[in-house]
This record gives C-alpha cells, structure tokens and sequence, in this order.
C-alpha cells in the first residue's frame, strides 16, 4: 500500500522538488557502533544502581543485560520497517537574524490526489516513541518499536491513514517531518542561537514549499505542541492548532477548588513528575554542552540516559530490544546533542513556558485532547487560557483500562483515538470557520493560454461551492493582474495571499453531493454578486 503514496500533492509548485529517501546505514558504522558498546564498561555496583525499583534510576542489572543484548542487536530489521513509508528530503531556505540559511529537512508523507485535502502537519518531540505497522497488535505495547524524539513517533496514526485511504480519496495531506537536529534533517546552524521561532519558521517554509501557503493545520506534543503554538501565533499559512501536550503554571485567577476529581489527579502527576522526573530537562537546559558531549561519548551512557524515559514513563516497561532500536538510530544520526537546544529557551529556571507567553496565545481555531497518563494532563480551564479553544476531548474512558496508555506517548500508545481527535478537530473547523474557502486556491486554464480564472472551492455538509472569479493574468511580481478588479479598467496587482481581501463580481456554482437532500434535482448554476469580503 505504501507505495501508491509516493506521489507529490496537486498542488506542488515549488522551486525544488522533493527528492526521495531511503535509511540505508553503512555496515562499517554498524560495525564501529557494535564494538564500542562491546568494549564500553559498566559502572561498578552502588547503593543507588542496586534499586529495583529505580527509585534513583536505572538499575546496573538492567543496563548489564541490555548491553548483552545490544551486542547482537538486528538494525537492518528496523530499517526495513522504515522504509516502508515514503520519505522525502527538500531544502528549505529561511532568514536567522537577517542572514538566509537554507537546512535539509528529511519528512516522510501520505500527500492525497485531491484538491480539496486538509494539509496537516504532525510534530514530534523529546523523546517521542512509535511501533510498527501491525494492526492487529499495535496497541499491545510488547509488540511495539520504539524511537526517541523522531518522526518516527507518528508511523501508528500514518498506518491507519495507509490502511483506510487510498492516495485518490485520503481526505488529507500529511506531512510529518524531522525537525532541524533530529534524525536525518539537518543540525541547526553552528554560528548563531536557534530557538522554536526558529524551528516554526522552518516548517512553515516546509509546507509553502509543498505547496499550502493557502492553509494548513499544525498538530503536536511535547516539544512539537510548542513549535506547533509558534507557527498559529506567528505565521498566517497555519490556519488551526491541534495539541495533547500543553504543560504551564497555575494561571490566575483559576482556582483550584473547581477542578474535578480526575483533574487534581492530574495536578497530582504534574507536581509528582516536577518533583522527582524532571531533573533531565534541567541539565539539558542549563547545561547542554557537557551532557551533549557526554552522551555521545559512549553508547552505554546514552543508553541509560534514554533508557530512564521509557521506562518511568510508559505504564509498563518496554522489552529492552525495543528500547535499543531507539538508542541506536539516535547514536546512529548524532541526533543527541543535535536535538537538546530547544530546552536552553523552554526549561531553564526562571523562564515563562511557552505555552503561556502572551505574543503565542493561539487566536485561531485551537483544539486540546486531554489524556489521563500524561505527563502533565493540564486541565481544560488552564488550557482555555492559552487560545480560542473549540474543540476539547477528556479521554477518562482510558483511566480504569488496565494498562490504558493513554499518557504522554499519545501518537504512539492510542493511535487511533489521536487520530480521530484531529479528524474530529479539523471537521469541527470545516463547518463552523469556513477553513476551505481560504486553504483551497485553484488555477483554471482557459481558452487563452495566457488568461486564468481564479476559483474559490469550499464544501459545506453535502454542497460543494464553486466561486469563479475575473479572469486574471499572471504578474511578473509572482501575483496575479485583473482589468475587472474594484478600480474598474485599471490593472490591479492580486499577491495570491490576500487573494480573499478584495471584493469582486463573480460567478457562483453550488454542487450538491449525493448525500445532500436536493441531490435528485439537477444541480443548478447560478450568477450572483459575490464579494469574497463575506467569506
């Protein structure tokens, strides 16, 4: 199935096509990575390694049998897994303090043949996990493969995707890349500081590029519910935000008293988490140079730095051969020390949480699926401070499942009910915020070779709205020119993106679909004045 997804989109008019991507690891670096976790010794035995319960993290017996294991370890066996999903590298050139620095972004992609698709973009974080394409099995977490802070994490939701659409009837554009410094993009620049802004700048070069400068919407968790916060506040081409992750302080004048039970429950594991989890972020704040170095000096030490995670974090602990399939692609890429920067800007002590800060509160349409492991599962109210929230679900059917999952790892622990969040979400903005009119901008040829006609298409319920504009002649500025636009005779410049601001004279067509009531009558086309002002 994967195969008939290896299409570009449509709408693709970039300057530089996307090029295809394979994993494909060199044996020599196996080879090297296989021998330094042979020679790497373990630390002699202590009081605080000796815990089973990993009460001062983890243990010397555990890390003592990974590291057996991680001698033999199969990757060819994960890349395979990999590669199954089509993947892309582009360059993607952007300004950083007034210079233009052009990164390589490695994604991978379900781009669909219709021109009506939803182009929706997913964001990964750190650490993030994913398993395998096994839809009988995929949410046992003893059959899953895991991958830290990759776009990998998102391969579940993309299988589900896979196995229900083909490329001519997927009603969206998926786009899930590697965010600079991780995995297989490239690192952020070594002369200049690169913070989210940074980071959000790039993906919405990304999806322009792909061709969705008219609109898209931007989903994610963890550190990439941040990123994903940052491209709503700042760029116009992401028209809604979907997020799990939404960590922040108290706000005022919330109280506390009027959280319900399942609520403080969750408070209690974001104070817990503060309290006892949260030293990593601290280091990787304050000091990512050292634990960079550090870490990529020896696979063991990397091991158990990563190991922790997946093992506090997951409501029952991962086979260690799935754990090694993480460790390996970071030390693999050098993703490590690559992929810590963001933590210098959102953890350091003292700062404002990104979720918070005023210039990032989200305006437009802002949606929030609330999970009852998270890590810090904030509640409803506090989320409500942050953006225009229309669209929240509390997921406390999962609370009494044994083993339910449905905690940080949400894109990997619960596909299929993330996945139905965001159709749900996008839905829900499809009808009430008019969200097509503005993503969909569809050149016609017409009779003349060199005169277009400008269509503005959006489907609402069952009817499908067709608005033809004046015909238009391409400008050599990149916008459009018209004779017929609000100063009469005049030619008048159109930058397609404010396309929608100025009113004309246009032609309207309605379509009703079979599942519409009118649908046995002949469909009609009507002339009427139009200003696309009233969109």
């Amino acid at each position: 199935m994967a195969s008939t997804f290896d299409g570009l989109p449509p709408s693709f008019a970039g300057k530089t096509t996307p090029s295809r991507f394979h994993v494909s690891v060199p044996d020599t670096k196996l080879a090297e990575l296989q021998k330094l976790v042979r020679l790497s010794p373990l630390a002699p035995a202590t009081y605080e390694n000796q815990q089973s319960n990993r009460r001062y993290g983890v243990s010397r017996e555990w890390m003592a049998e990974a590291k057996a294991r991680w001698e033999k370890f199969d990757w060819r066996r994960c890349e395979k897994h990999i590669n199954s999903f089509p993947q892309f590298m582009i360059p993607i050139r952007t300004v950083l303090d007034n210079d233009s620095v052009e990164l390589e972004i490695h994604f991978v992609a379900l781009f669909s043949q219709k021109r009506d698709a939803v182009p929706l973009i997913f964001l990964h974080g750190w650490p993030g996990m994913t398993p395998p394409d096994d839809t009988k099995k995929r949410n046992l977490l003893i059959r899953t493969f895991f991958f830290v802070g990759s776009f990998l994490e998102f391969l579940p939701i993309l299988s589900l995707f896979r196995d229900e659409f083909a490329p001519d009837n997927l009603p969206y554009h998926i786009v899930v890349p590697s965010l600079p410094g991780y995995a297989f993009s490239s690192p952020p620049p070594l002369d200049r500081d690169f913070q989210i802004q940074d980071v959000a700048r790039v993906m919405n070069a990304l999806m322009v590029e792909l061709g969705f400068g008219n609109g898209y919407v931007a989903q994610g968790g963890d550190i990439g519910s941040k990123v994903a916060r940052v491209m709503a506040a700042e760029h116009d081409a992401c028209r809604a935000v979907h997020l799990n992750f939404c960590i922040m302080s108290q706000p005022k004048n919330i109280d506390t008293n009027q959280l319900d039970d399942i609520e403080r429950q969750g408070m209690m594991r974001l104070s817990e988490f503060h309290r006892l989890g949260s030293a990593y972020a601290l280091e990787q704040a304050t000091r990512p140079s050292t634990i960079g170095l550090v870490l990529s000096s020896s696979p063991l030490a990397l091991l158990a730095w990563i190991a922790e995670k997946f093992l506090d974090w997951t409501d029952a602990d991962p086979p260690t051969d799935l754990i090694l399939e993480s460790v390996t692609l970071y030390w693999l890429t050098e993703t490590l020390p690559r992929s810590i920067y963001p933590y210098r800007q959102l953890f350091t002590p003292g700062t404002v949480s990104a979720h918070e800060k005023p210039q990032w509160y989200i305006h437009k349409p802002f949606g929030y699926s609330w999970f009852p492991k998270e890590l810090a599962p904030i509640p409803r109210s506090w989320a409500a401070t942050t953006g225009n929230l229309v669209f929240y679900r509390e997921h406390t059917q999962l609370i009494d499942v044994a083993n339910s999952q449905g905690g940080h790892f949400a894109a990997m622990e619960q596909p299929s009910t993330l996945k139905k969040d965001v159709c749900d979400f996008i839905a829900k903005k499809e009808r009430e915020h008019g969200f097509a009119e503005k993503r969909i901008l569809t050149v016609l040829l017409v009779e003349s070779v060199t005169k277009y006609s400008i269509a503005f298409i959006s489907q609402y319920n069952s009817i499908i709205v067709i608005v033809i504009v004046a015909s238009v002649m391409p400008s050599t500025t990149g916008g459009f020119e018209t004779s017929k636009g609000e100063k009469g005779g005049k030619k008048t410049e159109l930058p397609i993106r404010k396309m929608e601001e100025l009113p004309f004279m246009a032609t309207l067509h309605l379509f009703f679909l079979p599942s519409h009531p009118d649908a046995t009558k002949q469909n009609t086309s009507q002339e009427n004045t139009h200003s696309l002002l009233t969109h």
